[in-house]
């Protein structure tokens, strides 16, 4: 691997496990310690020196590497991925055996058939949870009992329809579910690590979204480590819960810590291969020509001009994405958390999102740590950002008047 241009070489496989061990981790919407503590925790241990510390949280499972604890005069940038998945749960246990579940945040039709894991909470040890697998996720049955529409493709499948099959026969099914101690309210996640995929540098698999976040975050620190620390930046490196369901854990922590800066890492679309959208006009973002930088929204045109020059000075591929009011992603913690920081989110296009088949690329994934790496380096050279960010907001009145005469002076952004 060139260590010159290492996102543009296929990741190796040690990465790509630790890659795999992230995004695997059981961290359901509130429940996200599996990540944060089981596997980002020794992660960073293996790496962190021994002056950084590790923050927790009283009512979340969120976690904070910070780099300069205490230095509050430090100017800090918060990198922050999320560590919440979106998740299925039990609504009720039929007489029939049969474990009614809603579909949060999925489609019901890509639900069908998939294997999960039940994670369910032990009736006598209130707060212990066990772990159930084998069961399926069915609506329909056998073909043989679907209505026309449903074979013709003319009628979908409703959330009120899904339900967990764990096989259960014999008598009193109902009991035999209700006696393992499954209830209402109980976690279940699809059950599909990622694995490498048939073109160059793709992988597919559950949950990127987002595992890849919480990846980036981490490798983004271990160059950091790697190359001395910073001086003059205080960097700290979250892992936030609850963003799937309305971004509360990112909010938390941003009120907590107060950064002046905020980078969200969060997956991002391929626009180019999601089928049907066509007559949308969406930007053409698409896997394997490099990481996104989000626009618009509260982004921070400051700090996405020491991104953008980050990635001109390295050659690194990029990819702009437009935002309106909100970016969508924990890049609106601090607006959210009442906070004064520029902000920006940074991601990778994926295909099949909150699906079991999500897929991206890791040149793109390579190419986001490494822009963020060398930004944060270069920050780190600035002798005072905050005066450089109050001052250095775009003025768009006395600008330099552009003609056509002009164009030949212009480099061609397609050459």
């Amino acid at each position: 691997m060139s260590s010159n241009t290492p996102w543009t070489e296929p990741m190796s496989d040690e990465q790509f496990g630790v890659m795999r061990d992230i995004i695997a981790a059981p961290s359901p919407v509130g429940l996200e310690s599996a990540m944060t503590l089981g596997v980002l925790k020794p992660y960073f241990d293996s790496f962190m020196p021994a002056n950084w510390a590790m923050h927790q949280y009283t009512g979340n499972a969120s976690v904070v590497w910070d780099s300069h604890p205490g230095d509050d005069d430090k100017f800090s940038i918060m990198l922050i991925g999320h560590a919440d998945k979106i998740r299925l749960q039990v609504r009720k246990i039929g007489a029939d055996g049969k474990i009614w579940i809603n579909s949060d945040s999925f489609l019901p039709c890509t639900l069908i058939g998939h294997e999960v894991t039940l994670f369910s909470e032990d009736p006598v040890k209130p707060g212990s949870y066990r772990r159930l697998s084998g069961g399926t996720i069915e609506a329909l049955g056998a073909i043989h009992f679907s209505e026309a529409g449903h074979r013709t493709g003319d009628k979908g499948i409703r959330p009120t329809q899904l339900y967990l099959d764990l096989q259960v026969h014999g008598k009193n099914k109902a009991d035999q579910i209700k006696r393992l101690g499954v209830k209402a309210g109980d976690t279940l996640l699809l059950d599909r690590p990622i694995k490498r995929g048939f073109s160059p540098n793709t992988f597919f698999g559950a949950y990127l979204d987002n595992g890849l976040g919480c990846f980036v975050t981490a490798e983004v620190a271990k160059l950091i480590a790697a190359a001395g620390g910073t001086k003059n930046v205080r960097c700290l490196f979250a892992i936030a819960s609850h963003e799937e369901i309305g971004r509360f854990g990112s909010r938390v922590i941003a009120g907590v810590h107060k950064p002046d800066a905020v980078i969200a890492i969060d997956v991002n679309h391929d626009y180019v291969a999601a089928p049907n959208i066509g007559d949308r006009n969406m930007t053409p973002l698409e896997m394997g020509k490099g990481f996104t930088l989000t626009t618009g929204a509260i982004v921070s045109s400051q700090l996405n001009a020491r991104i953008q020059q980050a990635a001109l000075d390295s050659n690194i591929p990029m990819q702009l994405d437009v935002s309106g009011r909100d970016t969508g992603t924990d890049g609106m913690a601090g607006v959210l958390a009442s906070i004064d920081c520029a902000a920006t989110s940074v991601g990778f296009p994926t295909r099949n999102m909150h699906t079991i088949s999500e897929s991206g690329n890791t040149s793109d994934v390579l190419a986001a740590i490494h822009v963020i790496t060398n930004t944060l380096l270069a920050m780190d050279k600035e002798t005072d950002l905050h005066k450089n960010f109050r001052e250095t907001h775009p003025r768009l009145d006395n600008l330099e008047q552009i003609t056509h005469q002009g164009f030949d002076k212009l480099k061609d952004p397609d050459a």
